[in-house]
């Protein structure tokens, strides 16, 4: 159930950057979350992000909050992780995407020189 609700959490997040026209939180209160939930999934969201290393993130936890509330507390904690894995991904596929084409030139710079080799002998 709970990686059920991690799964929609993600999906809806993705949707939500998508769409830019609607903020995360209020998102997820169109969803029918409850409103302590979409606090901390926002907070949380953010303080992920700056966990990952995106300049733009900010730490932000309403600690007394986080431990009494457990809408507050579980938003956090979800939207910690999902936003933190999201950017590690996006970063994962922008290295792969730069190390592939970093092996398209050198394929290409080898197939020149053997096709000038060819064409050319010394």
């Amino acid at each position: 159930m709970a990686s059920r609700r991690a799964t929609l959490l993600l999906i809806m997040l993705t949707y939500g950057l998508l769409a830019g026209c609607e903020a995360t939180r209020e998102h997820l209160l169109a969803q029918g979350y409850p409103p302590a939930f979409a606090d901390g999934f926002d907070d949380g969201c953010s303080s992920g992000r700056q966990a990952a290393g995106i300049i733009s993130g900010t730490f932000r936890k309403d600690v007394p909050r986080y431990l009494k509330d457990a809408a507050y507390a579980e938003g956090w904690s979800d939207g910690f992780r999902q936003c933190q894995a999201q950017v590690e991904s996006e970063e994962r596929r922008a290295y792969f995407e730069r190390f592939h084409d970093d092996e398209d030139d050198d394929w290409e710079r080898n197939r020149d020189n053997a096709m000038g080799r060819a064409l050319h002998p010394d």
